[in-house]
């Protein structure tokens, strides 16, 4: 009997009809989570986090609506980095009636693996045999040609002046650098004229769903316009086993840089010095990779960097990118290594000496809330929605959050909602931003601290301990005006005040 975690996005007829089927078919042979059984006044974050823990089996119904539920998606990716770093769960997606391509981090976390198709009502029965197959140690069945067809990156269609409903971009996930919805702010001006120079550091600091994602995807998008090689390396997806283990980690983080450049891996010849793994990595960067490249200009882009805060040997680490970007006042090839790192949670409490930081020197962006008449040209480009009482109203409500003010707009222009239901249920944990706040009520599942100091915060205005505070801006829940701290907005005062 196995542990099967069933994974769906709420309220959605299909999803949850098959969630339910899904459920009822295998619950006779195997031990299955759903939330459904959740009992009134649980603590269901954190049934959901051990749930997780415990799986053997999980199972991703993948619609058009559940690849843009935060919750879903935080369901995934914790079960991968479960199964990274203990072999437990076995992911097993299951794709409704869907087959376009999943978008970043979808694709990284679930494109390498088999996954199960369903179309129609009659397909319930061959989809119940295939997961109980899977589920007792089987594959799922894979179609190559239909498998090829749905990994294929999405392209992307060029930008119109103002959007119409039938135009409109979801608001989930890292924007396309065409889109017509992204929001220009004073970072972006800066990060460009720093690419027209020869040899520079970025560093983009902001909290969780800023756009710092899709202002780096622009950075490297104009470097390639720009003559830059660019290399993408996100931190998500390096194993926490890595990340404790200098010795795996510099080996994996000069592979990675080989396979993005599009050189040959020489890691292990590098390795065979009797050098540190710093001294080594460097090595490998001047004497390979920029050898390599043949003089062209590069841009190493690292996205969330904030993962190696928590690594054992963060301070060598970030000492060596540091020591990457002085080099280049030596002049000739290190003039031509470019980098740029995003991260959401502030550098400097975790570096012991500011002077080994890469995170203060160059061009340094700190990305904040959209002003009232960035809202106002949002809601144009949505087509206009709402009037210009109701602009003021959802500004005052979400405080210029960029992705939640994205997804209101989404919602009332597509139809979904109107703006007065979107105001009346904008705290109820099945209304039109309960998923974000679920999203954040199960990241915090378990952290006694962190829900206090936020507590603290909605009823005192202050925090005590300043590293709360800063994990708790990071997260993007708080934000400190003058010598107060209070949360980021009303929609997380009053959701969080009751919830907590």
């Amino acid at each position: 009997m196995a542990k099967i975690f069933i994974s769906y996005k709420r309220n959605v007829d299909l999803d949850a009809s098959m969630a339910a089927d899904l459920d009822e078919a295998l619950r006779g042979e195997h031990e299955v989570f759903i939330d459904t059984t959740l009992q009134v006044g649980e603590n269901w974050a954190d049934k959901i986090q051990n749930a997780l823990k415990q799986s053997d089996y999980f199972i991703a119904l993948l619609s058009e609506h559940s690849i843009s539920s935060e919750m879903v998606i935080a369901e995934i990716e914790t079960a991968y980095h479960l199964n990274k770093a203990q072999g437990n769960p076995k992911i097993l997606p299951v794709r409704l009636n869907f087959t376009t391509p999943l978008v970043y981090p979808l694709s990284a976390y679930l494109n390498p693996l088999q996954w199960a198709v369903w179309n129609k009502h009659a397909d319930t029965p061959k989809l119940i045999a295939e997961l109980k197959q899977a589920a007792t140690g089987g594959k799922l069945p894979v179609d190559e040609a239909q498998h090829a067809e749905m990994v294929t990156a999405p392209t992307e269609e060029a930008p119109t002046a103002f959007a119409t409903p039938s135009k409109l971009d979801s608001p989930e996930g890292t924007m396309t650098h065409q889109s017509p919805f992204y929001i220009e702010r004073a970072g972006d001006g800066l990060t460009m004229q720093a690419l027209e120079r020869t040899g520079v550091t970025i560093t983009i600091k902001a909290p969780r769903q800023m756009g710092k994602s899709s202002l780096l995807n622009r950075i490297m998008i104009e470097g390639g316009r720009r003559g830059l090689k660019s290399a993408y390396i996100d931190f998500q997806l390096i194993e926490k086993s890595a990340l404790d283990n200098p010795d795996v980690f510099y080996r994996q983080f000069c592979s990675l840089l080989s396979f993005e450049f599009d050189i040959e891996d020489r890691t292990e010849a590098f390795w065979g010095t009797p050098l540190g793994n710093v001294q080594k990595t460097t090595n490998y960067i001047f004497k390979h990779l920029l050898q390599e490249t043949q003089g062209a200009p590069l841009l190493l882009a690292m996205d969330e960097v904030e993962r190696m805060f928590s690594s054992p040997f963060r301070s060598d680490f970030f000492s060596m990118l540091r020591s990457w970007h002085n080099n280049r006042a030596r002049g000739g090839d290190w003039t031509r290594f470019n980098m740029a790192l995003v991260t959401s949670t502030e550098p400097y409490q975790f570096i012991a000496d500011l002077n080994q930081s890469p995170f203060n020197v160059g061009e340094v962006i700190e990305l904040g809330d959209f002003a009232q008449a960035q809202v106002v040209d949002l809601n144009q480009r949505h087509g206009k929605p709402l009037a210009s009482d109701q602009v003021e109203q959802l500004h005052k409500l979400l405080g210029g959050h960029p992705y939640l003010t994205r997804k209101a707009l989404y919602l009332v222009a597509s139809g979904r909602t109107t703006f007065d239901e979107l105001m009346q249920n904008c705290c109820e944990d099945d209304g039109p931003f309960g998923d974000h706040l679920r999203n954040h009520t199960f990241r915090m599942s378990g952290q006694e601290k962190l829900q206090a100091g936020f507590l603290q915060v909605i009823n005192h205005q202050r925090c005590a301990d300043e590293h709360v505070f800063f994990q708790l801006r990071g997260a993007g829940l708080v934000r400190r005006v003058g010598n107060d701290v209070l949360p980021r907005n009303e929609l997380y005062a009053e959701y969080f005040g009751k919830r907590l």
